[in-house]
């Protein structure tokens, strides 16, 4: 599961779109018909972008607004593509592409000037490449964008430039540079080094270096959680199929099979489940790291049973939590500059998997230590930017979650408010049901 993340105009959804025709995805047909209508717009170079940015409003701005999903396969692999978009005002949009991602694609600009907008304070590829690290995604491939522009003309000395300034920051946010990072020069409009390798007299200087789709097969196979744990399917979207209630998400963890029953929580509505489409086929089963569309049937279950950001469960193991009150460790990244202190009462937006949730600050319980992992000091009146905090936080409403070293998929989350990422975060304490371990509902124990 591959997600396209960058900042605005740099080059995902034609990247994306130029893929897809390589690999055969896409008839000539189709291709004619988007390059007539680019060319009506006045936006010839627009065409491959077309494959991914299909509703109008997309097309006429140029700007990718949803998260375009597509599938490609190589000799080796078969991949799901999550063209996420770059604008700062779909950001949410982005992180809910982004979670559902194992591996992520960072497209650049090589053009003069828009790799340095993008990469400063108010530009998203440092927002996007934080983002992914926080919620998952393991591996990320640096495609260096418009390296066939004239401003750059596959320049070795403007590559060089970006892969330095982008390694540090990628260092910083915890990805090893050698193991975790790779770069790769490519001309999303061309196809230069996409799947061909650019050719010799256009680029001297890359030599044996891999084209973008050999990087992707390069990497290793994900580790995922096992088959036997409890089920998890957090839930993207939801809408009505011939009466029933379908909807799309990523298999977490367990195994999903057509004919089970499942919890929806929290809920505790029970369903089965009629069908199952992966990758637009029609399966028998799911397994963890799956996207899949599938049907729910069940008595008396309507649309507002299921909703973004619920999960489906076997109601033969563990059900998930659900906690309207958890405990938590934040790394403060940036506060907003008329309310720059984290302190008690602080109200901001949390994206947990697939869900979003107005939370506050119930209690900050301490400020941590970075080197040690250890509390320096206990019950402060706040926190500030760079800050690393555990708290007691409360959501608006109740939120299905687990602990980060149970399943970090539905543990890991980040805080935003006034449209910019103010921390990242992980689950490391949850409500004592009763019988003592964490379960469904409830608040906070007292020992919190």
């Amino acid at each position: 599961n591959v997600v396209f993340m960058g900042h605005v105009d740099a080059g995902k959804s034609t990247i994306s779109g130029n893929i897809l025709l390589l690999s055969g995805m896409v008839d000539e047909r189709t291709i004619e018909k988007y390059t007539r209508e680019a060319e009506e717009k006045n936006r010839g170079t627009w065409f491959l972008a077309y494959i991914m940015d299909t509703n109008d409003e997309e097309r006429a701005k140029g700007k990718t607004v949803e998260v375009g999903r597509a599938h490609f396969d190589t000799p080796t692999k078969r991949y799901t593509i999550l063209d996420a978009p770059g604008h700062r005002l779909y950001v949410p949009n982005m992180i809910a592409g982004a979670a559902q991602a194992d591996v992520g694609v960072l497209v650049i600009s090589a053009r003069k000037g828009e790799f340095e907008t993008g990469f400063a304070g108010g530009g998203q590829t440092k927002e996007h490449a934080m983002l992914a690290r926080t919620l998952g995604v393991q591996k990320v491939i640096v495609a260096v964008n418009k390296m066939d522009e004239a401003s750059v003309e596959w320049s070795q000395e403007r590559y060089k430039k970006i892969c330095s300034k982008l390694s540090d920051f990628l260092k910083g946010l915890g990805y090893h540079p050698q193991k975790d990072v790779s770069f790769v020069p490519v001309s999303g409009y061309t196809g230069a080094n996409i799947k061909e390798k650019v050719a010799s007299d256009v680029c001297k200087w890359y030599g044996k270096g891999p084209t973008l789709l050999e990087a992707l097969d390069n990497l290793e196979t994900m580790q995922r959680a096992g088959a036997d744990a409890p089920l998890r399917v957090p839930v993207l979207d939801r809408f009505r199929d011939r009466g029933a209630v379908a909807i799309m998400g990523k298999v977490e963890a367990g195994i999903l099979k057509v004919g089970s029953r499942v919890v929806v929580m929290p809920g505790n509505k029970t369903a089965e489940v009629t069908k199952i489409e992966a990758r637009d086929d029609d399966v028998r089963r799911a397994r963890p790291g799956e996207n899949v569309k599938l049907v729910l049937r069940g008595s008396g279950l309507d649309d507002q049973d299921v909703q973004q950001g619920f999960v489906l469960c076997s109601p033969k193991k563990v059900l998930v939590p659900v906690a309207s009150k958890f405990i938590a460790e934040i790394v403060l990244f940036q506060m907003p500059e008329h309310k720059p202190l984290f302190t008690k009462g602080y109200q901001c937006v949390m994206h947990v998997h697939c869900a979003v949730e107005e939370v506050t600050v119930a209690r900050l319980l301490s400020i941590i230590d970075k080197k040690t992992g250890q509390p320096k000091s206990k019950d402060p009146a706040y926190a500030k930017k760079g800050d690393k905090v555990r708290a007691l936080l409360s959501v608006a409403h109740p939120v299905c979650i687990e602990k980060f070293d149970t399943l970090a998929q539905l543990g890991r989350f980040t805080l935003r408010d006034e449209g910019a990422t103010v921390a990242i975060g992980k689950v490391t304490g949850l409500p004592k049901a009763k019988g003592g371990a964490a379960g469904e509902g409830g608040g906070a124990s007292g020992s919190a």
